[in-house]
């Protein structure tokens, strides 16, 4: 495998784990209208400033996110709105067709 065929692997499997969380799906679902700032993002997921900061900070060493301060407060958008692509391609009938799919490969083992 060349070196830049398994950087683009590598790459992707970074991106696919840091959408791995339903948390962070949550996040950018938040952020797909636009810019919010971390102090509007805790309240609506309901979760500690902590947890929240380091599921940012996944999804922005993923590339997924971008930050920028103003005064005090730290605002967050995502980076490029094709990664909503990537998540709208999870449909509920895939989801369904996998799910079968994998209760299949379960009680044939």
């Amino acid at each position: 495998m060349s070196l830049i065929v398994e950087n683009h692997s590598r790459f992707k499997s970074i991106i696919f784990h840091a959408l791995a969380d339903p948390l962070r799906l949550e996040i950018l679902e938040f952020l797909r209208d636009g810019e919010k700032c971390v102090c509007e993002i805790i309240p609506h997921l309901n979760t500690l400033q902590p947890v929240v900061s380091r599921h940012l900070k996944i999804l922005k060493d993923a590339g997924l996110v971008k930050d920028r301060k103003e005064g005090n407060k730290r605002f967050y958008s995502t980076v490029d709105n094709k990664i909503y692509n990537v998540i709208d391609g999870i449909t509920p009938e895939l989801v369904e067709t996998l799910s079968k799919e994998a209760f299949k490969q379960k009680v044939c083992r």
